[in-house]
């Protein structure tokens, strides 16, 4: 404290001789354009000892601040008496804040004051060694609470700086996490901010207008891009960028630790949205009235959109047809407008008509006039097209509505598989190649196919579980059922992540030409800045090809050793630097899936497997289709098996947390298992041979199933075409672009006939001119191991029925030549 008084001491003589040495004299005109230098009143705890605050707030070195509030408890602190203790005079500037932002002013050092105040949370590290300082949120931190006395002398001290800076609003007093979010925690979520309102301290929501718009958000939400302005309106820096960014977690996680502390989520949820809006309410009513009339706008154009269907629930937005037709006085353009096509089979279809004002109208399904009671007399009227619908494209007509200016709403949805009651083709060919397989030693495999919509041939062969973890077969080995689920290694790229994309695509949430910094902006530095999402999608972003992340020495050193999906993320998108420039060349690895993964949990505020199992599957009536099934209530004997001892290779490799036991129900591939905890984009998800059906009859379908649609065809079109030349790969999707990929799609696919592998020992084929897809999963992961750690290879790798191809070829042949 010594050095304290002299520093005061010596600042006091300065002035004084400034003042005599003086010798200028001037005239004062008093100017109506100036205002007080402090503008903002900002709060921080010191996160250590007072003794530790004196040494880094008052010593020379690189922090400081106004005043500094002692705690009574602290061993270090000397006195028994808590005093207030000012270290940097009011009109000097104090290096309290950093870079920092609030309401339309940078580098608040300049117009602030600081106050600190001793309180020491106590933090963990990530379990993880070696970890890169990355963000804080790398910790584990528990916030203990300030004293009474701390805050009564707080609120003292706050109130006489009010009274001497006039210019610093009730909502200019802050804390150091709103204004900077991404980079502090401060003063916690233990800060009675409510006890210093109550005091006349700083800004509070009214109870009556936070319910008020809470139940109005309930339910109707606000949408990401308004909740992002309304906290900019605030005084919070964030970017409008209409999705659940990096910034926008960081900065709601703030304003809820500042008041609602007691949900600190960092989601922006209706009670956060709600307590925003009443703050704007009570001290910015100008800019709510502008936020409150978009909300409204973007309402009324969504009850709108709505009230089209109100009259007919059943007209299904998502249906392959959803649509009004009408003949207008001024309609130049009837032929083109009142015609439609859609994708049917023989024995399929149904059409649901809704007249609108309508007294009449012919409506015509492949050329034949459907027999509609005239004039129309019931609100709505459904027909069966079984009878009238072909294989392939059907066409709809609409003509002679009347009265003029009436409509008719037309509604059709998407084809459904069905099963052949005895399948018209002769499959004798595969079944003898797989079970001549089996019979040499061969796990098992399902096999399920369908073609014009129907499902002709759905066999399962061999055992879910064939051999111990010793290599040894069981005696009583489980026979393999066609609801056996499997794991699907990199088959999750696409059943997964590239669905996940596909539907963010066609609902414009996503760009496939934007950087991919734009959704996650952490994911900067080395070139990545020029990555689209495309180039992820592509293959061709440059990223190494393999990372053992879990593993200590992974090719890029100890330092990027993960197990926790947390910092295995934080890896991914701010310390992996491509191995070559981005576009330079295609090739396939995990690291791109990897990183798509995480853009999808950004941009829709929800886990991947959260959002596919609940977007995805569950509208498609999906259950067996999951990550993680056996946390997930499916009974692991419904599983296959895949590796005898766990990731070791029959005892030859080691590392950290290895599993040792035979896996079933758990991942195979190890960064999903212990770098991202079995949900990643590039390896995890489960599913049987009949969800995997559905899925392809999607694709078929063109981006719809029964009266689901995930996206629109011209997404479908997009991601299944070539990214160059005769390349083999789409976004996300396998190519038969050259009819040169025969281990895959075998010798008869055509070449628009696109998939995916996985390395445990699963394939798709999908084929729309054959309207045809082939789903084949098999466990050959399952079995013994030869050779070398250089040269290791599963025995299941060696038959037909693991390389894929001949299975295809012979299922081609059956269907091409081989009717019964």
């Amino acid at each position: 404290m010594r050095l304290l008084s002299k520093k005061i001491g010596i600042i006091c003589l300065l002035c004084i001789i400034l003042t005599a040495c003086s010798t200028l004299r001037y005239k004062t005109l008093v100017s109506e354009n100036s205002s007080f230098r402090v503008k903002s009143l900002v709060m921080h705890f010191t996160a250590v000892d007072y003794a530790t605050s004196i040494d880094l707030l008052v010593n020379e070195g690189y922090v400081s601040s106004h005043y500094l509030i002692p705690q009574s408890n602290d061993p270090s602190y000397p006195n028994d008496k808590l005093e207030i203790y000012q270290l940097v005079e009011d009109e000097l500037r104090a290096w309290h804040a950093g870079v920092s932002y609030w309401q339309g002013r940078t580098g608040l050092n300049d117009t602030s004051i600081g106050i600190e105040i001793v309180n020491i949370p106590e933090c963990m590290e990530n379990e993880a060694p070696h970890r890169l300082a990355l963000y804080s949120h790398d910790k584990l931190c528990t916030y203990p609470d300030f004293e009474p006395k701390q805050i009564e002398l707080l609120v003292a001290l706050s109130k006489d700086i009010l009274e001497r800076h006039p210019d610093i609003s009730p909502t200019a007093v802050v804390g150091h996490s709103d204004i900077a979010p991404s980079r502090k925690h401060d003063p916690g979520p233990r800060f009675p901010w409510y006890q210093l309102y109550e005091a006349g301290v700083g800004a509070w929501y009214d109870r009556q207008t936070l319910a008020k718009y809470w139940h109005k958000f309930s339910k109707y939400p606000v949408d990401t891009s308004l909740l992002q302005s309304a906290l900019s309106a605030y005084g919070y820096r964030i970017d409008e960028t209409g999705v659940a960014d990096q910034q926008t977690t960081d900065t709601i996680a703030a304003f809820q630790m500042h008041f609602l502390p007691w949900q600190v989520s960092g989601t922006g949820d209706a009670s956060t949205t709600a307590a925003v809006f009443a703050l704007l309410e009570k001290y910015f009513p100008k800019k709510l009235e502008n936020l409150y009339a978009r909300y409204n706008r973007a309402l009324a154009l969504e009850q709108n959109t709505d009230s089209s269907y109100q009259q007919s629930a059943h007209l299904n937005r998502h249906s392959q047809i959803a649509s009004q037709f009408s003949l207008s006085t001024t309609d130049n353009l009837t032929v083109a407008n009142n015609r439609r096509s859609f994708k049917s089979y023989i024995g399929q279809g149904e059409i649901t008509i809704e007249p609108e004002n309508a007294q009449y109208a012919d409506i015509f399904i492949n050329g034949e006039k459907l027999n509609i009671t005239q004039p129309f007399v019931e609100t709505q009227y459904r027909y069966n097209l079984q009878k009238r619908t072909v294989n392939g494209t059907n066409t709809l007509k609409v003509d002679n509505i009347l009265p003029v200016n009436s409509a008719v709403n037309i509604s059709i949805n998407y084809p459904t598989l069905s099963e052949y009651g005895n399948s018209p083709y002769d499959f004798a060919a595969v079944d003898e190649l797989i079970n001549k397989d089996i019979k040499n030693g061969f796990p098992g495999a399902s096999l399920l196919v369908i073609k014009d919509g129907r499902i002709i041939k759905n066999t399962a062969y061999g055992f879910k579980t064939r051999y111990d973890s010793q290599g040894d077969q069981i005696k009583q080995a489980r026979s393999m059922s066609t609801d056996t689920l499997f794991d699907l290694a990199e088959n999750t790229k696409t059943f997964a992540t590239t669905l996940a994309v596909m539907k963010l695509v066609s609902e414009q949430k996503l760009q496939l030409n934007s950087p991919v910094h734009r959704y996650l902006p952490e994911y900067m530095g080395a070139g990545k800045r020029a990555h689209t999402v495309e180039d992820l999608l592509s293959h061709t972003s440059g990223h190494i090809v393999d990372i053992q992340i879990y593993k200590r020495d992974n090719s890029l050193g100890e330092h990027f050793f993960s197990q926790k999906k947390l910092f295995t993320s934080e890896l991914l998108l701010t310390a992996l630097a491509p191995e070559v420039s981005n576009k330079t060349e295609q090739a396939y690895n995990d690291t791109n899936f990897m990183i798509l993964g995480l853009l999808v949990e950004r941009i829709t505020g929800k886990s991947l497997d959260d959002f596919v199992e609940n977007e995805i599957y569950a509208p498609l009536g999906l259950s067996n289709t999951a990550f993680n099934p056996k946390h997930k209530g499916i009974d692991t004997s419904t599983i296959a098996a895949t590796a005898l001892a766990g990731n070791t290779l029959d005892g030859r490799v080691h590392f950290d947390n290895v599993r040792e036991y035979t896996l079933q129900g758990e991942v195979y591939d190890e960064k999903a298992f212990y770098a991202m905890q079995g949900v990643a984009g590039h390896a995890g998800l489960f599913s049987n041979t009949h969800d995997l059906a559905v899925l392809s009859q999607l694709m078929l379908n063109g981006g719809g199933y029964d009266k689901v649609k995930i996206f629109d065809n011209s997404t479908l079109t997009r991601f299944t075409a070539p990214t160059f030349a005769k390349s083999h790969y789409g976004l996300g999707w396998q190519l038969n672009t050259d009819n040169s990929s025969a281990l895959h799609f075998g010798a008869y696919a055509s070449p628009q006939a696109y998939g995916h592998t996985g390395s445990t020992g699963t394939v798709v084929v999908i084929d729309p001119s054959a309207d045809l897809a082939i789903v084949l999963l098999t466990n050959k992961k399952h079995s013994p191991i030869d050779g070398t750690l250089d040269n290791i290879e599963f025995v299941g790798d060696r038959f037909a029925t693991g390389k894929y191809g001949d299975v295809m070829t012979l299922i081609y042949e059956a269907i091409l030549h081989n009717k019964k």
